[in-house]
């Protein structure tokens, strides 16, 4: 079958489909980046909710790239993101109602096995909580929440625990869906509501992580 060609600006022969597809990604790459306004708040990996303060350009090394400048609001902190790289870093709107009826929904729902090897726990919910995802978040905030009932969280285990509940907390508060006192409170309940349905789904949990 004969397929369509045309001449690119090198001389090489390319396929009319191959050079449509290029010229789509040139004049609409737009499309490949995260639209975000300046003032909106943001989601940002295992920093929590930040500020869009401004939209600059930078020069890295011969090529003009443009930034997002981020304020973080728990520390004050700045961060720059690349545009084009927004995306891929997890940057993301914070949760609108809809999510938060999910997220709520989700913590007093059961979770699966928590693993009986504390290295393969630690790097799970680390890689979790640097994901930038509320919802795993909340899966670890309730799988941590269930170890405590056994034992004495390790400092490491208590950090990431703290860090889960800051980073579901923060969020919610910001999209200025709920109060954050009546907040933890909720989530108080719903999980030990899911930890409750944890003891009498897998009874012989807590003796398989007490270590």
């Amino acid at each position: 079958m004969f397929t369509s060609c045309t001449i690119n600006l090198t001389g090489e022969l390319v396929s009319t489909n191959s050079l449509l597809t290029f010229i789509d990604v040139l004049f609409n790459k737009e499309k490949l980046f995260m639209e975000l306004s300046i003032g909106q708040k943001v989601a940002y990996p295992n920093q929590g909710v930040c500020m869009v303060e401004s939209i600059e350009n930078k020069k890295i090394g011969e090529n003009l790239m443009n930034f997002y400048l981020l304020r973080v609001l728990s520390d004050n902190s700045t961060i720059f993101v690349p545009m084009a790289n927004a995306k891929a870093v997890g940057l993301r709107p914070i949760i609108d109602s809809q999510q938060y009826k999910n997220l709520i929904n989700g913590l007093g729902e059961d979770f699966d096995e928590v693993s009986s090897d504390w290295k393969i726990r630690l790097r799970e919910f680390n890689e979790k909580l640097q994901s930038g995802d509320v919802f795993k978040a909340a899966d670890v905030l309730k799988k941590l929440t269930f170890l405590s009932q056994e034992k004495k969280l390790s400092f490491r285990e208590q950090t990431l625990f703290e860090k889960a509940k800051f980073l579901i907390v923060s969020e919610v508060t910001n999209a200025g869906l709920a109060n954050e006192s009546k907040l933890e409170g909720i989530i108080k309940k719903l999980i030990e509501n899911a930890c409750l349905l944890h003891h009498i789904t897998q009874p012989d949990a807590i003796s398989k992580t007490s270590h």
